[in-house]
């Protein structure tokens, strides 16, 4: 698509979405006179009868609606790895086309973040769930491909949806065969997700105007291995003193209890933040757009650029080589602390987390703390 056809996207700040109330059966029976009308499509391993999906316990119970995108998810699962939702994402129909509801599983990062897999790889040698699109990095001074797992970011309006009706089951069965189900199966040499995920993108990245700060970073640090040298782009910082949207509460078991999550506008409104507070250390989920186009794995078509150290978690993969070359947003080299006490692959992102500016700020205006 050529740049005069790409058309501009619609930019809206709007309240979170919540989940829709309605008894489960209201829910079931909402979707079930959608499918009357409309194609499921499932990329595993039913592909051929996505409606059997049904039978293994994935009927949708919940719905949760964001611009003219509807989420509908079945009861929370768990496998070794991950809490998951297998669930389905329906969209409006372009004009003269049908109508088409999306199988997709949505699970939870160790940034505490929901996102979208894209699919999966599984055999002797690999298991691990595909992070969306690529971009190439430079790694010791070569060229790498890698993982742009901020692509798979669920928008952050639904963020607290997906947790809350995570948090409401009561007991969440282990399910090692969804992802087989839902997902599509990749080659082990595989890291970019398939056309159906990534030509929405391109589509609405071919209008320059949609891009935000042209595709260029809105957040860079001037030296390596400093963070008291980040800068952002004229605009772009967090307001926090006039753009604070929302403010929620949460617990985590990996950070040692309470979690407060605030959203929180750009300076220029452009683009939104949510920062993450817990007993603990303090980081930001990667900025988001304000862009309504979601493609029909629910996420958003347009990213945010900025330097991946911008984005630590609290709790980080650690060790270089040992966790492969798709998680390059680590802790920078020398800013490790202690281990967790439940899992030795990750180290606390304190050390480099509370040197940033943006989160000393954040800490003094937001949350009235100094350190």
């Amino acid at each position: 698509m050529g740049k005069a056809s790409a058309p501009l996207l619609e930019r809206r700040i709007v309240a979170a979405a919540r989940a829709d109330r309605r008894p489960p059966r209201a829910i079931a029976r909402e979707f079930d006179a959608l499918l009357e009308d409309a194609e499921l499509r499932c990329a595993g391993s039913c592909a051929k009868r996505p409606e059997r999906l049904f039978g293994w316990g994935y009927r949708p119970r919940h719905r949760v609606a964001l611009f003219d995108t509807t989420y509908y998810l079945s009861p929370v699962r768990q496998n070794a790895d991950l809490r998951f939702f297998v669930g389905y994402v329906a969209q409006p129909a372009p004009p003269g086309k049908p109508e088409r509801v999306h199988a997709r599983l949505f699970y939870k990062d160790v940034s505490l973040i929901w996102r979208a897999a894209s699919h999966f790889v599984r055999s002797d040698r690999e298991n691990w769930i595909g992070k969306g699109d690529i971009r190439t990095v430079r790694i010791d001074g070569e060229e790498v491909e890698v993982s742009d797992e901020s692509t798979t970011d669920l928008p952050i309006e639904i963020q607290d949806a997906f947790e809350n009706l995570s948090r409401k089951a009561t007991r969440v069965p282990r399910d090692d065969r969804a992802i087989e189900r839902v997902l599509r199966r990749a080659p082990d040499d595989r890291l970019e997700a398939y056309r159906d995920f990534v030509e929405p993108r391109r589509r609405a990245q071919a209008n320059p105007r949609n891009r935000i700060h042209g595709g260029r970073p809105i957040a860079r640090f001037r030296r390596a291995l400093e963070p008291e040298s980040l800068v952002f782009a004229k605009g772009y910082a967090p307001d926090f003193r006039r753009g604070l949207l929302e403010r929620s509460t949460s617990k985590s078991s990996l950070y040692g209890g309470r979690l407060r999550r605030y959203r929180i506008l750009s300076q220029n409104r452009e683009i939104q933040y949510l920062f993450m507070a817990g007993p603990k250390q303090a980081w930001i989920i990667p900025p988001q757009a304000t862009t309504t186009d979601l493609s029909s794995y629910g996420v958003r078509t347009i990213d945010v650029a900025a330097d991946d150290e911008l984005s630590v978690p609290g709790w980080e993969y650690w060790g270089g080589a040992e966790v492969g070359l798709s998680n390059v947003d680590q802790i920078p080299e020398g800013f490790a602390g202690e281990t967790h006490p439940r899992d030795p692959s990750r180290a606390d992102a304190s050390p480099w987390l509370e040197r940033l500016p943006v989160i000393r700020d954040f800490r003094r205006i937001v949350l009235g703390q100094t350190r």
